[in-house]
């Protein structure tokens, strides 16, 4: 077969066509799965990164939070200074509990309706089969 294509079968022809494009497919499968590793590798990273961002900005609240305590240390004393800011961080998170409880409560039960529709597809597949 390894002759001129004119000199070659139309069988022998599509024979080699179909070798070819199998060929092509799954090298281009392998490609698509090289890239798509390489791809979830730089997720991964990208979102450690992100995550180390966020532990690292929460440890800096704390520190502005402890300077916020020892600033006000300066004018009260500094148990007081400390209990105050803890009061307020509580309110604030009280305020934005509440804010995020509205906000669930206004937000469609889908799970519930999609549970009943489900139930309801259910027992009419089980009365057409009956």
């Amino acid at each position: 077969m390894t002759g001129a294509p004119q000199d070659r079968s139309t069988g022998e022809l599509l024979s080699a066509l179909s070798e070819q494009v199998s060929t092509l497919v799954r090298d281009e499968m392998r490609l698509a799965r090289a890239e798509m590793s390489e791809a979830g590798k730089r997720y991964g990273i990208g979102a450690g990164m992100f995550g180390g961002a966020g532990l690292v900005a929460l440890y800096g609240l704390g520190v502005l939070i402890a300077a916020a305590v020892l600033g006000l240390a300066a004018a009260v004393d500094a148990w007081l200074a400390a209990l105050i800011v803890a009061v307020v961080l509580f309110v604030v998170a009280g305020v934005l509990a509440l804010v995020g409880k509205k906000n669930v409560d206004k937000a469609p039960s889908f799970p519930g309706n999609r549970v009943e529709s489900v139930k309801a597809d259910v027992e009419a597949a089980k009365e057409r089969h009956v």
